[in-house]
Formats: C-alpha cells, sequence, structure tokens
C-alpha cells in the first residue's frame, strides 16, 4: 500500500484492507482516522471492522467521515483534534486520501499556517487536486452570520453563538447549564466557555434564544442573561408548556404565560442580529413550543431533525406529534437549498465525531427519517421508534428548571435549593 508522509505528525493512503492496520504499527504509526463514510462502495471494509482491526492491531481509531462537498469547520476541527490527541504519526485516509488531505490543508488554512493561495500547489505535490478546498475556504469567508458550535458531551447538547461581523453583535442559542444527576450539583463550564468565546471575539450579546424547553439538559437563558442583560427570548407557545407540567409537578404558584422570557416570539416574527435579520418559524411537534430561528442564511432547528444519519426527534414527550412534527420538517425543508442547518443534539451514530451542521439539500436527498417517505410513512416510522425510546434521564428535572426560563429554584430556608420530582408522572414511559 502506499502511504505519503504529509510531515513528521501525517501520512495519508487510500482505502486500506484488514493487514495493512499490523502494516501501519509495524511501520510506527500509533493513530488510524478514518474520513470515509461507510457505503460508499458495497466492498469497502467499513468503520466497525477498521476499528476491530486497530484494536487488535494496537493504533488507536478515529471515526471522522465526511463527503467532499458536505464537509464543514466542525469536521475539520475534529480531524485536527483526533491528529492531536494521538501520541506520536498518524495515519489517515479516506477512499483515495484526496478528503483527508483536504481535511488537512483546510485546518492549516483556517489557522493561518497555509495561505489560500498556497493549498492548490499544496495538494499537487501530493497528486491531488484541492481545488474544491479553495473554493470552500472563499465560501467560508463570506458566511453570514458566522457561527460557533459549542458541544456538551455529557448531554449530547450543542450551543451556538451567533455572530455578525460588522456589528459585532450576536445571539446565544440554547445555552447549557451543567447539572450532574449523581450529586445534584450544578455549574456554568458549559456558558462560560460561551462568555469566554464572546470576551475574546469582543461581540455584544443581544439575544439568548431559547428553541423550547429542554427535556435532556439545564437551560444557562438565566445565568447569561445576569452576566449579560441580554434579551432572552422563546415560542410563545411555551404558556401552553407551562400548564401542562404545572400539572404534573402540581405547582400551583407556577405562571404560565412566559413572563419568565423578555420576548415571546410567534410564527412570522422579525428581529434583528446586528444588522442581520432573523425571522421566527413555528415547528411544533417535538414540543407544543417548539420554534426554529432562522437567521441570515442558516436556521436553528434543535429537535427538530437531527444530522441526516440521526434522522428525527421524537414526538412523544407531553404535547408531542408526529404528525405536527412531519409538517414542521416540511417547512423547514423549504427553505433554501443552501440554508444551513443546525441541530441542537447529536449522538454520534457508530462512534463518529460529533457534527451538528447540514444543508436542506444534504437533508431532503440523505435523512434516514425523511428522504423517500411521505407522512403517513414517517408517523408510522415516528411512532413505532418512539414506544422503544426510554424518557431522557433528565427530563423531570430539567423541565422544571427551564419551563421558567433558567431559573434554578429559590433556596429554601437553610439556604439549599431543591428539585421536586413527581412519582409514575409519566405513564407507560419506557424503563
Amino acid at each position: 500500500m502506499r502511504i505519503l508522509k504529509i510531515n513528521d505528525r501525517l501520512s495519508i493512503t487510500a482505502q486500506p484492507d484488514l493487514a495493512s492496520f499490523t502494516a501501519f504499527r509495524d511501520q510506527g504509526y500509533v493513530a488510524v482516522i478514518n474520513a470515509r463514510p461507510d457505503g460508499e462502495d458495497p466492498g469497502q471494509l467499513g468503520n466497525a471492522a477498521e476499528r476491530t482491526a486497530a484494536m487488535a492491531a494496537g493504533p488507536s481509531y478515529s471515526f471522522v467521515p465526511v463527503i467532499g462537498e458536505m464537509i464543514t469547520e466542525v469536521d475539520i476541527r475534529a480531524f485536527q483534534a483526533a491528529m492531536n490527541e494521538a501520541n506520536g504519526p498518524v495515519v489517515a485516509h479516506c477512499k483515495s486520501g484526496k478528503r483527508a488531505l483536504t481535511l488537512y490543508a483546510l485546518g492549516e488554512a483556517l489557522d493561518g499556517r497555509m495561505a489560500r493561495e498556497a493549498v492548490k500547489a499544496f495538494g499537487r505535490d501530493y497528486g491531488f487536486d484541492l481545488s474544491d478546498a479553495v473554493g470552500w475556504l472563499d465560501k467560508d469567508a463570506t458566511r453570514i452570520p458566522q457561527i460557533k458550535g459549542f458541544f456538551d458531551a455529557r448531554t449530547g447538547s450543542v450551543q451556538y453563538v451567533v455572530s455578525d461581523p460588522t456589528t459585532k453583535r450576536c445571539a446565544i442559542v440554547d445555552p447549557v447549564h451543567d447539572f450532574d444527576e449523581k450529586s445534584g450539583a450544578t455549574g456554568t463550564m458549559n456558558a462560560d466557555a460561551i462568555l469566554a468565546c464572546i470576551e475574546a471575539q469582543e461581540l455584544t450579546v443581544e439575544w439568548i434564544l431559547d428553541t423550547h424547553p429542554h427535556a435532556d439538559h439545564f437551560s444557562a437563558a438565566r445565568y447569561i442573561k445576569d452576566k449579560t442583560g441580554a434579551t432572552t427570548a422563546i415560542g410563545a407557545r411555551v404558556g401552553d408548556v407551562q400548564a401542562l407540567w404545572k400539572e404534573v409537578y402540581g405547582w400551583p404558584a407556577l405562571k404560565t404565560d412566559g413572563s419568565q422570557w423578555d420576548r415571546l416570539f410567534v410564527d412570522g416574527d422579525r428581529f434583528m442580529v446586528g444588522s442581520i435579520e432573523g425571522r421566527v418559524i413555528f415547528s411544533p411537534g417535538h414540543t407544543l413550543a417548539s420554534i426554529t430561528y432562522v437567521i441570515g442564511d442558516a436556521a436553528f432547528v434543535h429537535d427538530t431533525v437531527f444530522m441526516p444519519d440521526s434522522g428525527t426527534a421524537r414526538a412523544d414527550f407531553p404535547g408531542g406529534d408526529a404528525k405536527a412534527l412531519w409538517r414542521s420538517i416540511q417547512t423547514i425543508l423549504s427553505l433554501p437549498d443552501q440554508t444551513r442547518l443546525f441541530t441542537g443534539h447529536d449522538y454520534q451514530p457508530d462512534g463518529r465525531h460529533p457534527r451538528w451542521e447540514s444543508t436542506v439539500a444534504e437533508q431532503k436527498r440523505t435523512n434516514a427519517h425523511v428522504s423517500g417517505i411521505d407522512e403517513a410513512g414517517f408517523v408510522r416510522l415516528r411512532e413505532a421508534r418512539d414506544r422503544t425510546l426510554p424518557m431522557p434521564k433528565l427530563i423531570l428535572q430539567a423541565l422544571q428548571v427551564n419551563i421558567c426560563g433558567g431559573h434554578l429554584p429559590e433556596p429554601e430556608a437553610n439556604g439549599r435549593r431543591y428539585l421536586k420530582i413527581p412519582l409514575d408522572a409519566l405513564e407507560g414511559a419506557v424503563w
């Protein structure tokens, strides 16, 4: 097998066979990066077999699957992380080696170690045409808004800073307040990382945007508002969610008018992030109150659609509805094909790296729950799948906080805060 040494840290190669993993070890490679999605060719080895072969031979293994025209910065950073975590030389592959080299070159260019003008010549040196990489850099330089994602591995959640480079103003979408269900400890590590990024980029926070009351993590909206003074917002139907859960919790004092937020959005509402216009799409189905924020060429869809290899969100929470979810998905997929879609969770199917950015065109073409299916088929699929899913482990804890806009419970006489967990409230839930 021909292996191209790029530098002391990285070599690239074409699709390996099983015997290659022992050869990689014998040649001093301590890690293998597979940048090739499964299913491209009937005879390719595949992620599971490669992982097993690497474990048997000794090198560590990372799965960073990409398709050339769908590469995002998330993929580039994941490739870099896999390289940086290796304690020695790395060999990366796809089908021919081109995508692996592209990911490396794009990372070098983004970090200023390689000029845009040098990318094509760099590729030619190794026998590859990297014109597409130059096109990616040109397109990336003109994207508005600029978007930085923050992945919380504990909950699989993705949070966003959405910024206008002209005015240096930004919005924060779905920030996470840390909570450890085993110890009851709370923390602000996620939120503080977001605030540090904002400070480093000298941004001003205008909005803290919730897409819906989350069932799997606490919202940090209140904490960030206290730090920045920014306006908090959510969909106006949050009052319906509050009324539903008020009964579940036996919480007569809970206000169910959405007054815990500064702004309640209805379908079609407009707002500004700096000089960039945003608008709201009512997107029920996952919850009664879910909304999508469209800001510039980007849409923040949270739990409505996931990445294409993960499909769509569940619709069996109290107030959820699979038919409504289908209609919401169709509305989102009626946006222009090149609209960037940013999901709120990623559960890393098949052990791949976390991903959260796709496009309308990509979702229509490849989403596992949407492509080639009609409404009736989707509803059957979604409802059957939901009957097998246990409730999120934090649903009863998180919703107490999140239907209050991220306000933690007030301290009691002893100075401690307490959550109230109703027993047997979610009848029929899968254990």
